[in-house]
């Protein structure tokens, strides 16, 4: 073996060895937290949070599903797992979609107005939200749909438009122009390129939007427990009534299997999509 191979090999593994490191260092916490809801609450004040659980068990999942209280009520996160996806669907749906369009019309149509527009939504993005909050609410009072359900799908729309439109018109402007030019001359509209040509060739860039509005909705605490009202209020919502909860003997173990459940979706949504996420990132990035 010469000399060049073999400090490329001991290279490799010092590299190897330092990822495995950092994998094992910031798997603890999760770790620990799954220890913990697969232990009875006799375990949990007895033993260390290190030690692993005698005699596994889902009894801590089913009761944080079906029946931990969330204040009166002890219907478990079942109830806000619902609502999350009520608010989830049309939400997402809706944002990506009107993004697409909007990106669309902004790269290639030349729209009047459009290099002001471009920079009015790249200040929106990065206008902090807490900002707002108080115009809204008084704006959606005025209407007369606050605390409603339309309302929280209304508010995720406004605060994921600015963002995914940036996203959209991005990708759409690293698009051959000539095959919008060429559908012009078919006797194509907007909408009809939009729709025939441009949407079949954003598979991937869809794909990243979607999970980008979907972790950022279904996480969201703070909209959810201003706009949605309570009969619609999501699943971070009720995890913190239960986690907060001061009526009887504090479950840690309900507790820490109420937080897996409720971050269960955004974690299978990026197994099933991850590689079509990296693939979105990178599209459009090296132009042929």
């Amino acid at each position: 073996m010469t000399t060049a191979r073999r400090n490329v090999r001991i290279g490799r593994i010092g590299l190897y060895t330092l990822l495995v490191w950092i994998c094992l260092f910031f798997s603890i916490p999760l770790l620990v937290v799954i220890s913990t809801s697969l232990k009875t609450s006799d375990e949990v004040r007895t033993f260390s949070i290190f030690t692993l659980p005698a005699a596994p068990s889902l009894a801590a999942w089913i009761k944080a599903w079906s029946s931990a209280c969330t204040g009166l009520n002890c219907g478990g996160v079942r109830v806000g797992f619902l609502n999350s996806v009520r608010i989830l669907i049309p939400s997402v749906f809706v944002s990506v979609m009107a993004g697409a369009v909007t990106g669309y019309a902004l790269s290639h149509w030349r729209i009047r107005g459009a290099n002001a527009i471009m920079l009015l939504l790249l200040i929106c993005a990065f206008i902090p939200y807490q900002v707002i909050l108080y115009p809204l609410v008084k704006t959606f009072s005025t209407i007369g749909i606050y605390s409603s359900l339309p309302c929280i799908i209304a508010v995720h729309v406004i605060f994921g438009l600015p963002v995914m439109s940036l996203l959209f018109r991005n990708f759409y402007a690293g698009l051959p122009e000539e095959l919008v030019k060429a559908a012009r001359i078919d006797g194509a509209g907007f909408w009809r390129i939009f729709a025939f040509v441009m949407l079949p060739m954003s598979v991937n860039i869809l794909i990243v939007a979607t999970i980008l509005q979907t972790t950022g909705i279904w996480n969201d605490y703070l909209l959810g427990l201003i706009f949605a009202g309570r009969d619609n209020m999501p699943m971070t919502a009720q995890l913190n009534a239960i986690a907060t909860t001061s009526t009887g003997v504090i479950e840690y173990n309900v507790n820490t299997a109420a937080a897996l459940l409720t971050a269960l979706p955004p974690l299978i949504v990026y197994f099933v999509s991850g590689r079509y996420f990296v693939r979105g990132i990178t599209a459009g990035a090296v132009k042929g």
